[in-house]
Parts: C-alpha cells; sequence; structure tokens
C-alpha cells in the first residue's frame, strides 16, 4: 500500500481529510522516482535562524503562542455499545473564524481523538490507573505540523470510572517543558477540571520563551494560594524536543548504533513497547539521533490499532506500536523491516546487515563515547548534550566537508558536487558510507538547503564544524 493509501484510511478512521500523522513528503534531487507516491508533496523550507541544510524537527520560535488548543478526550459509548473517544472540552473555544481556518480546525479536531486513545476500545471502569505521558504528530496537507502533547489519567472520585486524555496542541516542539505543563494539568485535575483552565489562560498569555530563558506563570490553587510556576527552556534548542535517557535504559548501545545506522539509510523501523510513553519517546530520541539531518518519511510515535496496516508500506517509515499487538503485526506482510522490542532489548526482526552499514572505526569511536547508563552522568541534560555530540561527530566526520563541493554562480545559487564530495574522503570504508547516504531523501534536502544560501546564521551543527576544522588545523601546524 502506497502512501496515498495510508492517507486514505486516516482519512477514513478519523474522518478526517487534510491532517494526517506524520507522512512527510518532499520534492527530491535524487529520488525523483519517489514522487509519483506523494499524495500531497511539499517542498520544506529551513525555519528562521537555522543554517542553510542545518534542519530541525520543530520550529524553535520565542515569543509565539504556548499552545493552539486544550482538548479533554473522553470516552463514551456508541450505538454498538463500544467505547469510542470524544473531544468533551475544548480550550479556547475560537469564533469568527473565516471559512478555510474554521475546516481546518474541524479536521484536525477530527482527527485527535484516535491518536490520544491508539491502543483500541476495549475499556472498561477503572479503579487505579498510572498515568501516561505521550505525544503524537499530525502533518497538514500545507506540510504544517501540529504536535500533541497527551497526559492520560485517571479523574478523582469514587468508584470505578474511566480515563481520559488532557491533550495540549502546539506547533512547538519542547516535549520536557510541555510534560512539565501536563504535571501541572495532572496535579489540578484532581482537585477540581475548573482549576485548570485559569492556568492555562496564564500560560496562553504568556509568550514561549528564548533558549535558556523561562517565563514564570501565576497561579491559584483553592486551599494553597497563589503559586508561582517557572518553565525554562533548554540552552540548545536542537535537544529541547529529546529525551535519551529512555532509549538508553531499554537498549545497549551498539543496539541504538544499528537503528542510527537504519535509519541514516532510511530503512523501515518499528518500535514495539507496553507503555505509551516508553513508545513516545524512544522514538523521538531515535529520530533526534539524526541530526543535522530531518527523518523525512512516514513518521508514527503511537500507531492507532486502526492503522497497524502502516508496516506494510513500501516506502520508509519510522512508528510505535504497542506491544499488545506483536502478532497482528508479525502476520503482515513487512519487507526488509527492523523491528525493535524495547521490552527486552532486543531485535525480533533484522535485514541482517546492520552492523555493516556504518565504516567500522567511526562505529568503534562512536561506541567509546556513548555513555552507559551506570556511568556517572548526572542529569537528563548531560546525557542528552553528550549522546548528541557522539552521533553529531560522526556527521561531522562523513559530510562536513560539504560547503567547499558547492559551487556558486553569479546568482547566488549554489550546485552540489556529488562525485567530488565523495571521492574527497580519504578512507575507504567511508566513502563506501557516503555513496549510499547521498542517495537518501534527507541529505537531498539537507543539500537542497545549502544550495539556496551562501551565508547564514550559524547553527549548533555548523558550529562543531568549525571546532572540528581548527582541530584539523592546529595538528597540522603542531
Amino acid at each position: 500500500m502506497g502512501s496515498y493509501g495510508l492517507f486514505s484510511k486516516v482519512q477514513k478512521e478519523s474522518s478526517s481529510v487534510g491532517f494526517f500523522p506524520h507522512f512527510r513528503k518532499h520534492k527530491v534531487i535524487h529520488k525523483a522516482a519517489d514522487d509519483s507516491r506523494d499524495a500531497h508533496p511539499t517542498e520544506s523550507k529551513p525555519d528562521i535562524g537555522e543554517r542553510p541544510g542545518e534542519r530541525s524537527s520543530f520550529p524553535s520560535s520565542a515569543g509565539h503562542l504556548f499552545f493552539e488548543y486544550l482538548v479533554v478526550v473522553s470516552l463514551k459509548k456508541n450505538a454498538k455499545g463500544d467505547y469510542e473517544p470524544k473531544i468533551t472540552y475544548q480550550f479556547p473555544k475560537r469564533e469568527n473564524l473565516m471559512r478555510g481556518q474554521r475546516e481546518e480546525e474541524e479536521r484536525l479536531l477530527q482527527a485527535i481523538p484516535l491518536f490520544c486513545f491508539p491502543d483500541g476500545n476495549e475499556w472498561a471502569p477503572l479503579t487505579e490507573f498510572n498515568s501516561e505521558t505521550f505525544s503524537f504528530v499530525l502533518t497538514n496537507v500545507d506540510g504544517s505540523r501540529k504536535i500533541g502533547y497527551c497526559r492520560r489519567l485517571l479523574p478523582s472520585g469514587r468508584g470505578a470510572r474511566l480515563p481520559e486524555v488532557y491533550c495540549i496542541v502546539s506547533c512547538l516542539g519542547c516535549f520536557g517543558l510541555f510534560s512539565k505543563i501536563l504535571d501541572e494539568v495532572e496535579k489540578r485535575r484532581q482537585i477540581s477540571a475548573a482549576v485548570i483552565y485559569p492556568f492555562m489562560q496564564g500560560l496562553r498569555e504568556s509568550p514561549f520563551p528564548a533558549p535558556g530563558k523561562t517565563v514564570t506563570i501565576k497561579s491559584f490553587i483553592p486551599d494553597s494560594g497563589t503559586e508561582h510556576i517557572e518553565l525554562t527552556r533548554p540552552l540548545d534548542s536542537h535537544l529541547e524536543h529529546v529525551e535519551f535517557q529512555a532509549l538508553f535504559q531499554c537498549l545497549s548501545p551498539e543496539k541504538i548504533l544499528q537503528i542510527f545506522a537504519s535509519a541514516v539509510l532510511e530503512r523501515r523501523i518499528v518500535f514495539l513497547a507496553e507503555e505509551l510513553s516508553s513508545l513516545s519517546k524512544c522514538i523521538h530520541a531515535a529520530a533526534a539521533l539524526l541530526y543535522p539531518f530531518t527523518w523525512a518519511h512516514t513518521y508514527i510515535p503511537v500507531v492507532p490499532e486502526q492503522l497497524l496496516s502502516t508496516v506494510c508500506c513500501p516506502t520508509p517509515f519510522m512508528v510505535g506500536i504497542q506491544k499488545r499487538y506483536l502478532d497482528e503485526v508479525q502476520e503482515q506482510p513487512m519487507e526488509e523491516v527492523l523491528l525493535v522490542d524495547l521490552c527486552k532489548g532486543k531485535f525480533l526482526k533484522l535485514v541482517g546487515d546492520e552492523e555493516e552499514i556504518l565504516p567500522a572505526k567511526l562505529q568503534s569511536e562512536m561506541l567509546s563515547s556513548l555513555p552507559m547508563m551506570n556511568n556517572n552522568v548526572q542529569t537528563s541534560e548531560e546525557l542528552n548534550t553528550r549522546v548528541s555530540d557522539a552521533f553529531v561527530q560522526f556527521f561531522v566526520k562523513t559530510i562536513g566537508h560539504y560547503p567547499a563541493h558547492i559551487k556558486w554562480g553569479k546568482n547566488g545559487q549554489g550546485s552540489f558536487q556529488e562525485r567530488s564530495f565523495c571521492k574527497a574522503l580519504t578512507s575507504k570504508t567511508n566513502r563506501k558510507f557516503l555513496k549510499k547516504f547521498v542517495k537518501t531523501q534527507m541529505f537531498s534536502l539537507f543539500i537542497q538547503e545549502a544550495e539556496r544560501n551562501k551565508r547564514s546564521v550559524e547553527g549548533y551543527f555548523q558550529k562543531r564544524l568549525n571546532e572540528y576544522e581548527e582541530q584539523k588545523k592546529q595538528r597540522r601546524l603542531s
């Protein structure tokens, strides 16, 4: 089933046209043959403040609103007697919308419930339930994205009751920060739902902080008085949407490298876990390993039960599936897929060459740089930085020479010289890897953006390139 079939299935299940789980498509240079499969091709543009060729998975928008909507999704019985997720509250209620805006809002709100309860309709009232935090990404036909940050919890009360989901919809990617906001939402929900909305109104009226900056929200809680809640963005904005600790708690560094290798060549990867939060965190972490590149294909952190046939897609994908559906997944006709069991820390299915994709010397260097979970890495931020640096250095050493192989015309348009770029590496194993990597869609998009602008604001990756070049210069002089 091609990408159009996947679009149709999402439309059918969510009664929606326009918003889809993250099936991201672009016009490319090296993969022109794939264009015929694209139901809604869009051309990606760099965010303001990024260096050409340095892509970010999520916008970095200081001063923007924290969120667009807060919705509550509850389980309601349908005509068949089954529980079905429905939006029971929306904040804010937007009025005086233009027709196109109203239709877009309706499509978005119709798509959300399916991803708040991706594990089917077999629910029953409960007396105990551990709250879960997870997220999903929806992509509009114009390429714009909405991120749903979810907290599924059991509301306070007596007797058995059904869980509900508080979902914050935003175009901004900052998972750690939104997780803290959801903590505040859950704390207030255990008092009264009515206490949530003044807090969210205060949040909505506050500007999204710049990297490294803090915004303080005042919020009144009955019997506690006024609280001051500080929300701080990480200084390194390229790491604010990821938590590598979750991935390293589930998998060994060797297996993480094999996942990275599969992702770099844009293969099909399925993650399995019992908990929605584990799936969500681990798949976001795996995608973040690709920085400064961006996964440009089907990307669904938690696949709803109705969309399990996604794993039949012949194009690349990175998806998360609850382990309860393992038998159904294995019954699907999957081709060349890496099936990752996060619960047991092992692979259930491999292509077979995962250990041979990356150059051996660089693999060894990365393994020595990656932390083991019993090492004395003090904080999540320190772990994120250490892990990210190991993978960034891999790209610095393999593709860091790309600026020297862009010829610039008088009109300011660049032209990438692929052949000389690949030949420039002295290592035969590095050249072998590079010849495969330059054919990927993520590399094509990276280079397309680099060719558009000769000068731009330096980003994190460019800083690492500059440091590496300076180190090589110092070694030559010594």
